[in-house]
């Protein structure tokens, strides 16, 4: 018969990770729910969503070993958008690291819960691919026009977020989704930084 794992066992614990909002720093309803849920450690992450750095996720990344569990009390808690979530997630499985987000009800330990994710990835991709699309068209059009773009040279946060979702596409430049949106490189790094700015704090 098979050894009953030990509580705290590395390989067989439940981590948590909690994280304070612009909205709410209050971090005690996220602590009861992880409780209860029978996680032990938690990292807490203190500094407001403005800073990107996110030390107390890193720790608890670190600490994560094969057969754990890292459980969340709900998705923008771990990730800031979509495709930084898949990425996480992503990285979670490829170490045999579970995910579990209490308030979706998602667990990757489950037939159900895969599925969940496979079709955020799935989403996620299709999307860049459709946005790359139409950059490639818009850019062809503007060039038959003999110029690049002539938009105003203020991005809208959804034309930030398509630029950033299509910067995921390794075959994607910066200039080049600079020029679809009729920007600079600079401009368009500094609409990215403030929407991640933005985002953090939601």
């Amino acid at each position: 018969m098979a050894a009953t794992p030990l509580p705290g066992q590395a390989g067989t614990r439940r981590i948590g990770y909690a994280r304070v909002s612009t909205a709410d720093q209050d971090l005690a309803p996220q602590l009861d729910v992880l409780r209860a849920k029978g996680c032990e450690p938690i990292y807490s992450e203190h500094a407001s969503g403005k800073h990107a750095d996110r030390p107390e996720l890193a720790q608890a990344m670190k600490a994560l070993r094969a057969g754990d569990t890292l459980v969340v009390w709900r998705l923008d808690r771990l990730g800031r958008s979509l495709p930084d979530l898949i990425a996480t997630v992503n990285e979670l499985a490829s170490r045999g690291i579970a995910f579990e987000s209490v308030t979706e009800a998602i667990d990757t330990t489950t037939a159900s819960g895969k599925l969940v994710f496979n079709i955020f990835a799935s989403l996620a991709d299709f999307e860049r691919h459709l946005i790359g699309e139409r950059t490639r068209a818009g850019l062809a059009a503007g060039r038959a026009r003999g110029r690049m773009g002539g938009r105003p040279p203020a991005l809208t946060s959804r034309q930030l977020r398509e630029a950033r979702l299509l910067l995921t596409d390794p075959d994607a430049t910066v200039t080049a989704v600079a020029e679809r949106y009729g920007v600079s490189r600079t401009t368009l790094y500094k609409g990215l930084r403030e929407l991640a700015d933005k985002e953090a704090a939601a």
